[in-house]
């Protein structure tokens, strides 16, 4: 019972209570591996030796004073019989891993490292300030650690222990005990091979800290160059799979799949399988990003095999679950849920860190796929407060737009732009092309470049996720949608046809979809879409093309020559339920200088009015007296039109109502530019013009506030 004075304390006066025949719940609280157990045993010693019966079981009879011991309570479990012990005069000890809702809890703490020395008799201090800092001070752990370390180890245990003891922390979640003990192994002078591993380990455990990546270059600069100097292949091949992992450099896909075979070569001539498997998995994940993906699979087969062959079970799940993106990125969608079925049980069977985070990015993308994009934005906010720095906001923003949801999706690319553009890390390119294709649905033209400049090094390829959990289309895809969001009507197409024979040669039938329907085919779009089942959204087009305009809407299509309100129409259509000011708009959002408003109606002639008022009042009771009907209803008729005069001219509260010459003309022009492209518009495609009457407000602000009978979003 080392370190366990405070506790042995309170369970005495647990005991000493039932003894005086006063009963008790107290609840034992830790997580697993922090003694619980060892508690309740020493509670039952302590307890014989008072003579008091020690029982087991909720079901326990009888009255009087005795313990009753419940090991891993169930904190939703009923209280009742908890309650009928205690009033029966019974002890009752309860271990459990989180608080309850009744009696009194015993938060259990973990050793310091002064306890851990003296329940690790023998070992060298550096060897225990090791196992300290790796397990937080846990009993449990240090004592399965301490079984795995030989008592001779000496001063090179701690260095042993880094680098040896598996990460406990999943893909992006930083294991902090492991990076304290890496960080004390590599303040330790150490041969340069052991030295380039610790770094290049200490790098790759860095992966989840978002603000870690120059620290991670320069840990992994290093490892490679002392990995070098030894001329040892098994070294070489650690660091170079470690700096692989560490720095996931998205520009440098040809360089990864020559540096995975060199990986794979090293780890035979060192006769080491598992550095052998990295390897081949790292030479699948090249493959995919440069669009090779039957050599990918032959890659990624070649790894599942190895796998079997040296017994790893958790090979089989990551191939199994990379099969899934396979079938996913082939319009297969029947058979993805079934892979992600099997990689939830067989990952749960292996005990794979990574399952849940495996088959939730499976199932997100086959959600997204038939159009319930929209139960996936609080999932991915969630995982966004998680693990910030990861960029699970810009796919919560793509959800968001793809259901339809634009205005809010929209703000996402102001708030969220400079730190992707700043950004690093394995889902770096993903989080890029996500916000591109928001972007491209009506973001300000300098965040539509900036995404471009940034995808552009990476044209030719895919967009693959990390180690290719995710594949979400060819970057020319999103370029091709940022150009054509910039009128850039030739670079839009160039970048969609090297998409779509991308897309054709690899029989990528989801991604072809979407990116005929983005460049104009709709029918055939369409009818790909159709034969798979995926979710057709509805998404209507009015861009530039060339000197003209395409207009789709639907089963409707014009072509129309350039005219100003084509240029309004699209400015509110990218910008859906926000105001736009009539001289913004006519000045193309840059806003106009205007002189000083002036008031609709001056003093003297708002003096004419109300004399003329009087004038007519006096007239009117005239003609009443008179019975002259006639006349009666012309002077009304007047006195109504010169009130309707004051009215217009009176602002809020009766103050005089004030207007600019420019903004005055700006309305009228831009209304009727507006007018006349919905009138052109109705002979060539009546349901879009209906839908923009009904959906347009003008005066001196405008607005498109989406009606009935529009699209889900627009492409402008």
């Amino acid at each position: 019972m080392i370190g366990r004075r405070r506790e042995l304390a309170v369970v005495q006066r647990l005991l000493d209570r039932a003894v005086a025949g006063s009963g008790e719940l107290l609840t034992v609280v830790g997580p697993a591996g922090s003694g619980r157990t060892v508690l309740a045993e020493g509670a039952a010693e302590l307890a014989r030796q008072r003579g008091l019966p020690v029982l087991r079981s909720v079901a326990a009879g009888g009255t009087g004073a005795r313990l009753v011991i419940l090991d891993d309570l169930d904190p939703a479990a009923d209280t009742a019989d908890l309650d009928r012990l205690v009033l029966g005069g019974a002890a009752v000890l309860a271990t459990t891993d989180a608080a309850t809702g009744s009696g009194r809890h015993l938060f259990l703490a973990p050793f310091t490292e002064a306890e851990l020395a003296v329940l690790l008799p023998g070992r060298p201090p550096g060897t225990v300030h090791a196992m300290w800092l790796l397990t937080a001070g846990w009993p449990g752990p240090v004592l399965d650690l301490a079984a795995a370390v030989p008592r001779d180890a000496g001063a090179d245990a701690v260095v042993e222990i880094a680098l040896s003891t598996p990460s406990r922390g999943e893909f992006l979640v930083l294991d902090t005990a492991l990076i304290r003990l890496l960080e004390e192994a590599a303040s330790r002078a150490s041969p340069p091979a052991t030295r380039a591993r610790v770094l290049v380990r200490l790098a790759g455990e860095l992966l989840g800290d978002p603000s870690a990546a120059a620290r991670r270059r320069e840990l992994v600069d290093e490892a490679v160059r002392l990995a070098r100097a030894t001329d040892d292949p098994r070294t070489l091949a650690a660091v170079l799979d470690g700096r692989l992992h560490g720095l996931w450099d998205p520009a440098a896909a040809g360089e990864r799949l020559s540096t995975a075979s060199r990986i794979v070569d090293l780890a035979r001539r060192a006769g080491d399988a598992v550095l052998e498997r990295r390897g081949l998995f790292w030479r699948f994940t090249a493959l995919a990003e440069l669009g090779d993906l039957d050599a990918a699979e032959a890659a990624l087969v070649a790894y599942a095999r190895a796998g079997e062959r040296d017994g790893d079970p958790e090979a089989a799940v990551v191939a199994l679950s990379r099969q899934a993106v396979l079938a996913l990125v082939r319009g297969r969608l029947e058979l993805a849920e079934e892979l992600a079925a099997e990689v939830t049980e067989a990952g749960r069977r292996a005990g794979l860190a990574d399952t849940d985070r495996l088959t939730a990015s499976l199932r997100g993308r086959l959600a997204l796929l038939r159009g319930e994009a929209a139960g996936q934005v609080e999932p991915l906010r969630a995982l966004a407060r998680r693990l910030p720095g990861h960029f699970f906001e810009v796919t919560a923003a793509r959800a968001l737009a793809e259901s339809g949801q634009v205005a809010p999706a929209l703000l996402e690319v102001d708030r969220l732009l400079p730190a992707v553009l700043a950004g690093a890390g394995p889902r770096w390119i993903g989080a890029v092309a996500d916000l591109a294709l928001v972007a491209s649905l009506g973001a300000a033209p300098a965040a539509a470049q900036a995404l471009y400049d940034a995808l552009v090094p990476c044209a030719g390829r895919l967009v693959v996720w990390g180690g290719a959990n995710t594949i979400t289309g060819p970057v020319d895809d999103y370029l091709g949608r940022l150009a054509a969001h910039l009128g850039r009507p030739d670079e839009a197409r160039a970048h969609f046809d090297r998409a779509v024979e991308l897309e054709e040669r690899l029989g990528a039938l989801p991604w072809l979809a979407a990116t005929l329907a983005a460049r104009g085919d709709r029918a055939r779009a369409a009818r790909i879409a159709g034969e798979l089942g995926l979710s057709a959204a509805d998404v209507w087009r009015l861009v530039r093309d060339g000197d003209d305009w395409v207009f789709d809407a639907g089963p409707e299509h014009a072509r129309l020559r350039d005219v100003r309100g084509l240029h309004y129409l699209r400015t509110l259509l990218a910008r859906p339920a926000q105001e736009v000011a009539a001289l913004d708009l006519v000045a193309g959002g840059a806003g106009l200088v205007t002189s000083p408003p002036e008031p609709v109606l001056d003093a003297a002639g708002r003096s004419a009015y109300r004399r003329r008022l009087d004038d007519l009042a006096g007239q009117l009771d005239a003609a009443d007296r008179a019975g002259d009907v006639e006349r009666a209803t012309t002077l009304a008729a007047e006195r109504q039109a010169v009130l309707g005069e004051l009215r217009r001219a009176a602002g809020l509260g009766g103050r005089t109502r004030r207007h600019s010459a420019e903004a005055e003309r700006a309305r009228v022009n831009a209304t009727r530019a507006v007018r006349a492209v919905l009138t052109r518009l109705e002979p060539l495609m009546p349901v879009a013009a209906a839908h923009l009457r009904s959906s347009v407000r003008t005066g001196s602000h405008f607005r498109y506030e989406p009606a009935a009978g529009g699209p889900a979003r627009w492409q402008v």
